[in-house]
């Protein structure tokens, strides 16, 4: 498949067809990266960790869970 770079703004973009867009399973806002190999670009998109809270809390251990801070007087008029 041939496309073309077009201008955008300052700088080039180019547009992904979208059967190649599915076919490597990337959608608006997938983060990519971008290098040079042997003269050629290399488009790759990135594989970004999403946390959710359920996961993040099973990590918590009675070893890696840390105590109360104090972090001072009251001041004003909070309630402790």
């Amino acid at each position: 498949m041939v496309t073309k770079i077009q201008k955008w703004g300052n700088s080039l973009g180019v547009r992904i067809p979208k059967t190649v867009a599915h076919g490597v399973r990337v959608k608006d806002g997938t983060a990519v990266r971008l290098e040079v190999e042997d003269g050629r670009l290399i488009v790759e998109p990135v594989n970004v960790k999403i946390w959710r809270l359920r996961d993040l809390v099973t990590g918590v251990t009675a070893k890696n869970r840390h105590g109360e801070a104090d972090t001072g007087r009251a001041v004003g008029r909070e309630v402790w």
